[in-house]
């Protein structure tokens, strides 16, 4: 007889729940870590959502850096469609990760001040985690290492990020090897900055979405239409960041000394992979 009241019966529905250590559970999914990294440093409870949100969306970087980065690969080998379903996955997660702020886009200035001090210097533009995103995109700068020369390991990835090509980039190289003729300085440009427009690029696309007959190369289109789809949400996070933090500290210097609501507004109004944008004006 089971010491174990409760215990399964060998043969009926019921799951095992018996382990000689911690569950198959825990051991893959890490719960318990995940769960026990939160030490908020104020008393107030909204400080522990904040925390947790912060924290759900280092884990929405980490997936979408995962899902870009694949698709930068299978470009560099041509294949296109592992390439788009990377960047389909990605617009789910980038969905996710928007819907993040809804525990957090309707603080008041009260609630937020209420913790805010806990904060200290830290500052989401410090994520080192989004910054791989921001280089995936293309918005290079090497200004944003300087946060990290503390940690020996993060500096060093980040380094690595800047001067490889991003995603775009590797879009623009395909595009070359399919016959569009992307100009040599864009082609060899200095991938430690960020990308700046190209006219010849806008006309490539207007050139790949002006021709949907069935002797074009729908991938391509496919293509096009995966990376808009990740750039518009990529700008509704900015905007949706811009928002939250409008309501929640108005024009005030933001935390770690940005410049807050002007920096985000100056943000707010670029598109990543912007000659997908400008094309479509002349197709």
């Amino acid at each position: 007889m089971s010491q174990y009241p409760d215990a399964p019966v060998a043969g009926s529905d019921t799951p095992n729940l018996d382990f000689a250590g911690t569950t198959p559970y825990e051991d893959y999914v890490q719960a318990d870590v995940l769960t026990h990294l939160q030490h908020p440093l104020s008393d107030d409870p909204g400080e522990m959502v904040f925390l947790v949100t912060t924290q759900v969306m280092e884990l929405w970087f980490t997936v979408i850096v995962h899902e870009w980065e694949t698709a930068s690969r299978a470009l560099r080998e041509d294949d296109i469609p592992v390439a788009v379903a990377a960047l389909k996955r990605s617009v789910r997660e980038l969905e996710a990760l928007n819907a993040s702020w809804k525990p957090l886009g309707q603080l008041t200035p009260g609630q937020f001040n209420s913790y805010r001090s806990a904060l200290g210097e830290g500052s989401g533009f410090q994520s080192a985690m989004y910054r791989r995103m921001e280089f995936l995109l293309g918005e290079k700068s090497a200004s944003m290492l300087v946060p990290h020369r503390g940690a020996p390991r993060v500096h060093a990835e980040l380094e690595k990020a800047l001067h490889e090509p991003s995603l775009y980039d590797e879009v623009l190289r395909l595009l070359d090897r399919r016959g569009y003729e992307v100009p040599e300085a864009v082609l060899k440009r200095d991938l430690g900055q960020k990308y700046e427009p190209s006219p010849e690029v806008e006309a490539i696309w207007a050139a790949v979405y002006g021709d949907e007959s069935e002797a074009s190369d729908s991938e391509l289109l496919r293509l096009g239409e995966a990376l808009t789809d990740v750039g518009e949400l990529v700008w509704r996070w900015r905007n949706d960041h811009l928002v939250a933090t409008r309501r929640a500290m108005g024009s005030k210097t933001g935390t770690g000394g940005s410049a807050g609501v002007a920096w985000l507004e100056k943000r707010a109004v670029k598109n990543v992979f912007p000659e997908l944008w400008t094309a479509r004006s002349h197709v």
